[in-house]
C-alpha cells in the first residue's frame, strides 16, 4: 500500500489494512511493525479508524475543460460536412472553403476528430480510393533464381559527359554475374548483356527472375523481348522507391567507396572505365568477404564452397571453446547463413518462413547425404 503522501486509498483497502493490524495485534505483534509492512503510518491508521475514517473525505472535483464543444457545435460540424457541397470534400479542404465564405466553425483537427469519432473519416470522394500495392515477394533458395540489376553513373574528366555501368547481381550469393560500360542508356545494352550472363551461368528457361526499376532500359521493348525469349520473369520496383531494388543500390554504395575508385580524377576515357570495372568485379566476386554473408567471398557463396568454410570456423570455435570454457560466457559465434534470401519481403511471412528453412537446410547439411557433407567429415576427422 506504500506510495506518495496524500496518495487516494480505496475504502475497501482501509477496510483489509485495519483488519490485518488488528490481527496481527491480537495475535502479539507492535502495531509500528504491522504497519511498516503495510508501508503506512500509526497515525494513518488511527485516522482510518475514527468515525467516517474509512470514506475519503476530500471532494472529487469534476472539471470540464473549458473549450470543450458543446452537443450543438458537434452537430454543426456533422451537418457541415456532411452537407451536399461538402460531403464529398476532406476537412483539408471544407475549413479553407468556409474561410474563404468568412465563416467559422471548428479547426480542421476538430473535424477530423469528430469524424473519426463517428467513423465517417473514410474516402469521401466519388472517386475510387488510392490503392497502395507492395511489390511482389520473391525468394531465392539458392544461385540463379533471382538477380537484380541497375545502371549507375561513372563520371568522366569532361563534365557533363558520364559513361554507364550496367550491373546485374545475383541476390542469394551476391555475385555479380555479368556488368557492362557503355557511353549511353540503351535498351539493348541491356539486352546484350542479360544473353551473355544467362549463358555464362547457364540458366534455364521459367528458372529466374530479373529485378529492375521503372527506366527506360529496364521497360524497354527490345529488353522486354529478351526476357521472354529467354523465359526470365521481369519484376519491377514500384516508382519512386529506391528501397524496392536494395541489392544493386548497396553493391553501387560498395564500388563507389572503394579506396581505388577515382572519385577525383573521373575517368580518363571508357576503356579506363572498363578496366577498373573489370579489376573490380574480379575483388569483389573472388576476394571481398562480404559481412552479409559471413564474411566469405560471393563466388563461394555462389558455388556453395562457403558451407564447408563455415562449417571449419564453426569447428575451430567449438574447439577453442572447449580448450579455454571460462573465456566464453555464452555459445560461440554463430557462422550459419539464412536458407533462403527474399526480395521486397513481407515481414511477418518471411520471419516463421526463414527460421524453418533454416533448420532444414541445417539438418540436411548434417545428415551428410551429399558431397559437401563428405568434405565436412574429412574435415571433423583432420581437425579431430
Amino acid at each position: 500500500m506504500g506510495g506518495k503522501r496524500g496518495r487516494l486509498v480505496a475504502s475497501g483497502d482501509r477496510r483489509q489494512a485495519i483488519a490485518l493490524i488488528h490481527e496481527a495485534s491480537a495475535a502479539g505483534a507492535r502495531r509500528h511493525k504491522s504497519c511498516e509492512i503495510l508501508e503506512i503510518s500509526v497515525r494513518t491508521i488511527e485516522r482510518w479508524e475514527k468515525d467516517n475514517g474509512i470514506e475519503d473525505q476530500r471532494k472529487i472535483m469534476s472539471r470540464p475543460a473549458a473549450n470543450k464543444l458543446t452537443e450543438n457545435q458537434r452537430n454543426d460540424v456533422l451537418s457541415m460536412a456532411n452537407s451536399t457541397i461538402f460531403r464529398d470534400l476532406p476537412p483539408s479542404k471544407i475549413v479553407p472553403l468556409l474561410a474563404d465564405e468568412g465563416i467559422y466553425i471548428a479547426s480542421e483537427s476538430t473535424f477530423y476528430r469528430i469524424l473519426r469519432a463517428e467513423d465517417q473519416l473514410t474516402h469521401r470522394q466519388t472517386s475510387r480510393p488510392v490503392k497502395h500495392h507492395r511489390p511482389k515477394m520473391y525468394v531465392a533458395y539458392g544461385s540463379n533464381q533471382v538477380w537484380s540489376w541497375d545502371i549507375s553513373y561513372l563520371s568522366s574528366q569532361i563534365r557533363g559527359l558520364y559513361f554507364y555501368l550496367y550491373l546485374i547481381v545475383d541476390i542469394y550469393s551476391r555475385k555479380i554475374v555479368g556488368f557492362s560500360v557503355h557511353d549511353q542508356e540503351l535498351s539493348e545494352h541491356a539486352s546484350n548483356l542479360m544473353i551473355q550472363a544467362c549463358n555464362d551461368e547457364n540458366v534455364l528457361p521459367h528458372q529466374l527472375v530479373l529485378h529492375a526499376d521503372n527506366g527506360g532500359p529496364m521497360k524497354g521493348a527490345t529488353m522486354l523481348a529478351t526476357l521472354e525469349k529467354l523465359g526470365v520473369m521481369p519484376s519491377f520496383s514500384r516508382p519512386s522507391v529506391s528501397d524496392d531494388n536494395p541489392y544493386s543500390e548497396a553493391l553501387f554504395r560498395t564500388l563507389k567507396y572503394h579506396p581505388t575508385f577515382p572519385i577525383l580524377t573521373k575517368f580518363e576515357n571508357i576503356t579506363a572505365a572498363r578496366v577498373w570495372c573489370e579489376k573490380f568485379v574480379f575483388w569483389y566476386n573472388n576476394e571481398h568477404l562480404h559481412s552479409a554473408l559471413k564474411f566469405v567471398t560471393p563466388h563461394q557463396r555462389h558455388t556453395g564452397a562457403d558451407e564447408l568454410i563455415r562449417f571449419k570456423r564453426d569447428l575451430v570455435y567449438k574447439l577453442a571453446r572447449k580448450q579455454n570454457p571460462e573465456r566464453w560466457s555464452g555459445n560461440t559465434r554463430d557462422w550459419h547463413l539464412p536458407a533462403t534470401v527474399t526480395l521486397n519481403p513481407n515481414k511477418k511471412d518471411t520471419q516463421m518462413s526463414s527460421s524453418v528453412l533454416t533448420k532444414v537446410h541445417e539438418q540436411k547439411r548434417l545428415d551428410g547425404a551429399s558431397d559437401c557433407s563428405r568434405q565436412t567429415a574429412n574435415a571433423v576427422r583432420q581437425y579431430g
